[in-house]
């Protein structure tokens, strides 16, 4: 079994700057496992460590069971793609893939049949006695990728492999990995910035925010129910929407003058918030839970709707972008194609209270609300 587990890992350098801390995790044998956060949280620094090429500073990593903090890059049977492509200029892509092996004394028979495969796997058949120079980025890439299946290693780690293509291709190699990650039942562990990447790619994903894991789980789980306020601002596009104010009586009061808003519908659910009573709460929305109140029959306005000033919409398409201005504060929907006021005019919008997200406004940790 290829598995990775990583017990309470830290990287700390000579001048006291710790770049992980008490990384703990396991990937197991087959996974598509992702590494995801913004510049300099340490996710880099933490697939270098997997591979070797990062001392550990306390803490135990383990693959296939084995303790590898010692073993040096070509002892532990990994196989790592960079974001750089890392190819001989002077080889052919035939010669680029099968280079590692030949450093490791395969037979001239083997080599060929493993590069053949790869190359039939990754669609590089009519390129192989090409050199880097005339090649593609989406290319490059698959070469890359060729070289490390050729070895079949027990691990693959992938460190931004797609940051150097353009959105189309960037797209077309996605989808390209999760293929070969499922045809080769490969345990991957994928490092990337981008939370669009992550959460379709990922059948796990590990946040992490200056060297320390937040939250670790399904993208889906993630999304629904994030652990604090980084994790649900990061996914997300457009981000989650926040209002800050002081919890009273079922009610979020978010002063500037603007309007409280009734943010619980039922008995259940105030009474999992009661310990916050009086006290500042941040309240999530996702702008897909926005949307603009209907209109009633009596003329009241919804139980759970506000208002706000439409300052400008930004159609794409399919959907429709409102940014608001509730108060002091700035708020995104995302809506369907619709007629749209002018901007500048006051709008009345609507929210689903059951898919609110509540957040301890000093910590930023969530609030667990049933």
């Amino acid at each position: 079994m290829s598995e990775v587990q990583l017990e309470r890992v830290c990287k700390v350098y000579p001048n006291g700057h710790v770049a992980v801390q008490d990384a703990t995790f396991r990937v197991a044998d087959g996974e598509l496992f992702v590494l995801v956060g913004p510049s300099g949280c340490g996710k880099s620094t933490l697939l270098r460590m997997i591979a070797g090429l990062e001392s550990i500073s306390t803490g135990t990593l383990t693959i296939d069971g084995r303790v590898v903090n010692e073993l040096a890059p070509k002892d532990r049977d990994i196989a790592m793609v960079f974001q750089n492509y890392a190819l001989y200029p002077h080889m052919s892509v035939a010669e680029n893939m099968a280079f590692g092996l030949k450093l490791r004394g395969h037979a001239r028979a083997d080599i060929a049949r493993k590069v053949k495969e790869a190359a039939e796997i990754l669609g590089l058949e009519n390129i192989m006695d090409r050199r880097p120079a005339t090649l593609s980025g989406g290319q490059r890439q698959r070469v890359a990728l060729g070289r490390a299946i050729v070895r079949d290693p027990k691990v693959f780690l992938l460190d931004e492999p797609l940051s150097n293509l353009d959105a189309k291709l960037r797209l077309a190699t996605r989808t390209e990995i999760a293929r070969l990650q499922r045809r080769l039942r490969a345990t991957m562990v994928y490092v990337t910035h981008d939370q669009i990447e992550a959460m379709t790619l990922g059948q796990r994903i590990a946040v992490l925010k200056e060297g320390a894991i937040q939250q670790v789980g399904e993208p889906m789980q993630i999304y629904a129910r994030p652990c604090n306020v980084f994790v649900a601002g990061f996914f997300g596009s457009p981000a989650m929407n926040f209002v800050r104010g002081l919890l009273e009586n079922g009610h979020l009061v978010a002063g500037q003058g603007a309007a409280s808003l009734r943010i619980v519908q039922d008995a259940g659910r105030r009474a999992g918030l009661e310990p916050y009573e009086g006290r500042e709460i941040v309240v999530g929305m996702r702008p897909e839970d926005l949307r603009p109140a209907a209109a009633r029959d009596d003329g009241n306005r919804e139980p759970f709707a506000f208002s706000a000033r439409l300052e400008y919409a930004e159609p794409v398409g399919n959907e429709i972008f409102l940014n608001l201005r509730f108060g002091a504060m700035d708020l995104v929907a995302r809506v369907a194609p619709m007629p749209l006021p002018s901007d500048g005019t006051t709008v009345t919008m609507a929210y689903a209270p059951e898919r609110l997200h509540f957040f301890d406004a000093r910590s930023g940790a969530g609030i667990e609300a049933p």
